[in-house]
């Protein structure tokens, strides 16, 4: 959705916050995903969309949220930055803040540390380097070291690392094995869906909840906006998280064989590509809007 003036003429009744929700609305966006988008958390969103501006620390931050939840469902910053202002001025105008007196004012010398006080805490300082210095050459690095009395030992046979890698390699785990997830952190939202689009489950996690997809889930499939905070479990194995960091995914297929199967090898970026008709590096999963 390109950004301009035209976003603004069509209801000028509307708040800015109104207009903002009508937006990801339209666009058929989650807060979640929003929040996952701008990195502004979903409750200071929440406030935005309903013009509960007091609820946020500052009027900086007020504008600033807006301008990048205006940014993330394509209407135009600086429209949305000024009805925020005009907002707030009515907001203060009605209900002024209270001003607090005994505030620590910057510069204030009534507050300032001493001179005598600030040479006693840079001595100190020094003494304590110095002390750590001295602790670090005698102890934690010697200037020489005792010989080795012991014989060396004999070189370990080829067969021995085979058996060791045999010994680490994980068990091989059923087809049918249940799948489990669990959240990290509180409120990591996700939805799970069946191979007919059916939606079975959807939900905001608290941290440690856990959700069992069911066996007759036929096809099912993972949506979230969070999958570094999610924990996969296939059976007795944890796998690693789905994603390093906030990323909004979609249709992740949930079938132990899938999560199971090793990642796709970058060194054939070409191969891939002809294989899923796709450009290289693109990904299936991922709802770009």
């Amino acid at each position: 959705m390109a950004q301009g003036g035209d976003d603004e003429g069509r209801l000028p009744l509307l708040t800015a916050g109104a207009r903002l929700r009508e937006a990801r609305l339209v666009a058929g966006l989650e807060l979640e995903e929003i929040a996952a988008r701008t990195r502004v958390s979903k409750r200071h969103l929440a406030a935005i969309e309903d013009d509960r501006y007091s609820e946020l620390a500052s009027r900086t931050y007020a504008v600033g949220f807006s301008r990048s939840y205006a940014r993330a469902v394509g209407l135009n910053e600086e429209n949305i930055a000024q009805a925020v202002r005009d907002e707030l001025s009515r907001q203060e105008g009605l209900h002024p803040r209270t001003q607090h007196s005994d505030a620590f004012e910057p510069g204030d010398p009534a507050r300032l540390p001493s001179s005598g006080l600030a040479w006693m805490a840079a001595g100190g300082a020094i003494l304590l380097f110095a002390l750590i210095f001295v602790f670090w050459r005698s102890f934690l690095d010697p200037a020489g070291s005792m010989p080795d009395l012991i014989d060396e030992k004999p070189a370990q046979s080829a067969t021995q690392p085979v058996a060791a890698a045999r010994q680490a390699a994980p068990a091989p785990v059923a087809a049918t094995a249940a799948v489990r997830l669990t959240a990290l952190e509180n409120g990591v939202w996700l939805r799970i869906d069946n191979a007919a689009g059916e939606q079975v489950f959807r939900k905001e996690l608290a941290l440690n909840e856990s959700y069992l997809v069911p066996a007759n889930a036929a096809g099912a499939v993972l949506s979230t906006a969070r999958p570094d905070m999610l924990r996969v479990t296939v059976g007795s194995r944890t796998l690693a998280r789905l994603r390093p960091a906030p990323e909004v995914l979609r249709n992740i297929s949930l079938a132990p064989a899938s999560l199971l199967a090793p990642p796709v090898s970058a060194a054939t970026p070409a191969a891939s590509a002809s294989a899923t008709g796709r450009p290289a590096g693109e990904t299936s999963t991922v709802s770009e809007r």
